[in-house]
């Protein structure tokens, strides 16, 4: 196909998958069975237009993953979160740990797996996904600290599960228990290091730079956490865990156009998603496939049933041990019934196939058949697990959704006015304004302070004036505004108008 046919078909592709957003939402499944779905129609099998270049997918699946995980940590509310975090931290490393050992002795002795491959696919199915937990747990009534670990584990578990499939992928198949925690710890450091570092050093800079266009500010905080990312790698450190970091941080300080910023990721978040989840889909092989699907389905209910369930357990009674908190066996049973699976297993299965690991397109697609088959099984039916268990909080308040001007419903536009000097609105009350009816001046800022005007407050130069109105009179304000301004409150009867 030429170029301008495959911008068509993306530009195609994206509208289809923000419009099938809405049919996963109404449903509880995650958004990216649907997104995998298009690129099944589009690949092996639909229209054959398939991928089959694993080092093209891991570069490209890696960059969308730490967009997603950018999202993630500039979304997440740290007051939220932060008594949870100790607990979801023992489940981001032993629990990690605990599901790969558990998992890989598992298919090692039921599915004849030699030691390092069963040992590949327990760390690349150890990770929960970001983004479909994000997605289906923020919509569930769940008290704070549950609700808080699970979404702080599937921020910080990427970083460890990345480690541990480079590592075993790499030239020495079977390194040392010792040389493996040492190497994962001293990535993890690192890259705790730079988030920590980056984070922080970004938001004093924002504070202090007046950039020209509010556009800016998010493209700002987003290349800030991809600083952060390259700059962990470069040092041989965890990239995960440095953008993730340093999203978190710039996400919960005080920030100009936060408001915007927020939006701005979400929106480059869901485009990653899309074109992740519909390259994903175009790797799947028609062939290969049905050859899958019973281990796949033996590893998932393993997984699920055994190596989930068991990391949850030692997590909880390490965190007892060191007084982080406990997890009663409810709210056990339900993060091991939360666990969800995405696009990050299917994209960490693409490291070993990509560094020439024997059997590891079995890998592959045995991933994508764990992912689609138990992500259908658990993501609907977690509102029922939380009932059943009886860990919702139906009383609890969901975040606000707080925007800059959220008046589209009211299809209302938000007017600010700066009064500049030698204005004849200078000295005019509010009542002689004579804005029409659906206008209202709701707010002045005056000598950097705000207050909330009465009819007889007078205007003053260098005022900001926000006004209100609907969108139907905006010209008529604003040609008033104009007029008063140019011959004061009685404009009008001198035959001026107003006009450009």
């Amino acid at each position: 196909m030429t170029h301008d046919v495959w911008l068509l078909v993306g530009a195609g592709i994206v509208i289809a998958a923000i419009a099938s957003v809405r049919v996963a939402h109404r449903s509880g499944l995650p958004s990216l069975l649907l997104f995998l779905g298009f690129g099944l129609v589009l690949g092996d099998f639909g229209f054959g237009f398939s991928i089959k270049d694993p080092q093209l997918a891991q570069q490209i699946g890696l960059t969308a993953l730490a967009l997603i995980l950018a999202e993630g940590g500039l979304t997440t509310n740290w007051s939220h979160v932060r008594r949870s975090v100790p607990i979801a931290m023992v489940m981001a490393t032993a629990g990690v740990t605990v599901s790969i050992v558990v998992l890989a002795l598992a298919v090692q002795g039921l599915l004849g797996f030699d030691g390092n491959t069963a040992l590949i696919l327990g760390a690349v199915l150890a990770s929960t996904d970001a983004a479909a937990v994000f997605s289906v747990l923020r919509r569930l009534p769940l008290p704070p600290r549950l609700a808080g670990v699970l979404e702080a584990e599937s921020g910080f578990n990427d970083a460890p599960t990345v480690i541990a499939v480079a590592l075993l992928s790499g030239g020495s198949h079977n390194p040392s228990v010792g040389t493996f925690l040492l190497q994962t710890s001293i990535e993890l450091v690192i890259g705790a290091a730079v988030g920590l570092g980056v984070g922080p050093a970004g938001a004093y800079a924002l504070r202090r730079v007046a950039l020209p266009a509010s556009g800016l500010y998010p493209i700002a905080v987003l290349a800030l956490t991809f600083v952060s990312y390259g700059g962990a790698v470069l040092l041989h450190g965890s990239g995960f865990l440095a953008v993730y970091l340093t999203a978190l941080i710039l996400g919960n300080s005080r920030l100009p156009h936060r408001a915007a910023t927020r939006g701005f990721a979400e929106g480059a978040a869901w485009l990653a998603q899309i074109g992740l989840f519909v390259m994903l889909g175009m790797m799947a092989s028609y062939e290969a496939m049905p050859s899958a699907i019973v281990p796949g389905l033996v590893t998932g209910t393993l997984l699920v049933l055994l190596a989930r369930p068991l990391s949850v357990l030692v997590s909880s009674v390490l965190s007892w041990a060191l007084r982080l908190g406990w997890v009663n066996w409810r709210e056990q049973m339900f993060l091991s019934w939360a666990g969800l699976r995405g696009a990050i297993p299917i994209v960490l299965a693409t490291i070993p196939w990509a560094a020439g690991v024997e059997g590891s397109e079995d890998i592959f697609n045995q991933v994508f058949v764990i992912v689609i088959v138990f992500t259908l099984l658990q993501g609907p039916t977690l509102p029922l697990a939380a009932r059943l268990l009886r860990v919702a909080a139906p009383g609890e308040a969901h975040d606000l959704e707080v925007e800059a001007a959220p008046l589209e419903e009211l299809k209302a536009d938000l007017l600010q006015i700066k009064v500049p000097a030698g204005s004849r609105l200078h000295g005019v009350e509010i009542f002689e304004l004579r804005l029409p009816a659906g206008a209202q001046v709701t707010l002045i800022v005056r000598d950097g302070k705000s207050f909330v005007p009465t009819t007889t407050t007078r205007v003053r130069a260098d005022d900001q004036l926000l006004i209100v109105t609907t969108a139907a009179c905006r010209d008529q304000v604003e040609r008033r505004l104009r007029a008063v301004s140019r011959s004061g409150k009685l404009a009008g009867w001198y035959g001026e108008r107003g006009q450009e």
